[in-house]
């Protein structure tokens, strides 16, 4: 696959990928080199990264543990006191060898360390190949509050290497189709069509959904790296999916749900309140539902949890003056940005998922 260049970095794939990675690891004056793993990473990705670099360096481990409730800002404190330990400068570069969780915790680190050292993305699950991984946003959470405090900051390059999907339990994997699907009913319709035609085995459309969910988003960053406009487009159904994803986060005792899972739900909310607001079919998103519902299963929400749901849709980070922006579509490939919805509304889009 062709590498992707984005603004100040490349995307690069398979083996040319690691073959360009230890060309600049080479040629470039790095100090030091680290790589922030978790412990199921470093167990199953980390040997063959170890035997695809082909470098005269000392590489230090910096592990951390698993799950969401990793990116805190304690981690980061960890993490910063072991690479000040180690002699970390602005000449280090860290190696962020993980999921969506790695990426976001590890750019963030790197991002703030020294007033920011260089960092490249290896991401070993789908939903960090097709999201985390690309487009320069790193961030931990606030408490059960997904995403609060993080920088704009880009990568020095990301290696995307398929064959890490094969160490993810299928729960995991499907997670990341999510992300694929986002971009599909949001942007682009061909894409939509593709994900419906796709079956588990067939790995050859795989890398097609996955190199073009890299397209549209590194096309949309490079319009909007900030997310003033369009990229807001990339949060098609995360709003409510990340409410969702925080209630569950706050309830300790509760079952663990997926990021994926609570953006798949999310997408059959927005899809709901697209019907609402902005005449989409309401065959379309039945069809999406099923899907939806059919490949990620159902969340269960109760009636009781309606309101905390709304109360932390307060702090999503695309709120303005408390009001909540959201990412509806007109038909499945377009989107309408900033669209004000309405407490009854959202509570129907829920009675309609519960349903």
């Amino acid at each position: 696959m062709k590498s992707i260049l984005a603004k100040d970095y490349q995307i690069h794939f398979s083996d040319y990928a690691y073959a360009e990675l230890n060309k600049m690891i080479e040629n470039t004056a790095i100090s030091k080199l680290f790589i922030i793993a978790d412990k199921n990473t470093l167990a199953f990705c980390y040997p063959r990264l170890k035997e695809k670099l082909s470098i005269n360096k000392t590489v230090e481990i910096l592990e951390i543990g698993i799950g969401e409730n990793q990116k805190t800002i304690e981690t980061c404190e960890q993490l910063w006191i072991k690479l000040c330990d180690l002699q970390a400068d602005r000449s280090a570069l860290i190696l962020n060898l993980g999921g969506g969780i790695v990426s976001d915790l590890g750019g963030f680190v790197a991002a703030t360390l020294k007033r920011g050292i260089r960092f490249i993305n290896i991401p070993t699950t789908l939903l960090g190949m097709v999201d985390a991984a690309i487009g320069g946003k790193t961030g931990i959470n606030l408490g059960a509050l997904k995403n609060q405090v993080g920088a704009f900051y880009n990568p020095s390059m990301i290696v995307i290497d398929t064959a890490y999907l094969k160490t993810l339990p299928p729960r995991e994997f499907r997670s990341g189709m999510s992300e694929i699907l986002k971009y599909g009913l949001s942007y682009d319709e061909n894409l939509y069509q593709l994900i419906k035609a796709y079956t588990e085995t067939d790995f050859v459309t795989l890398e097609k959904l996955i190199y073009r969910s890299i397209e549209i988003k590194n096309e949309v960053v490079l319009k909007d790296p900030q997310e003033q406009n369009l990229r807001k487009v990339l949060n098609f159904g995360h709003s409510l999916g990340h409410a969702i994803e925080s209630l569950f986060l706050s309830k300790l005792e509760e079952n663990h749900i997926t990021h994926g899972e609570a953006v798949a739900a999310g997408m059959v909310l927005a899809a709901h309140l697209s019907s609402q607001y902005l005449g989409f079919s309401l065959e379309k998103t039945a069809e999406i539902k099923c899907h939806i519902q059919k490949y990620f299963g159902q969340i269960e929400i109760l009636k009781p949890d309606y309101h905390l749901i709304l109360n932390l849709l307060k702090h999503d980070k695309k709120a303005e003056s408390g009001c909540v922006k959201f990412v509806l579509i007109t038909q499945i490939g377009r989107f309408k940005l900033n669209c004000e919805v309405g407490e009854t509304a959202i509570i129907k889009a829920l009675d309609y998922y519960n349903t």
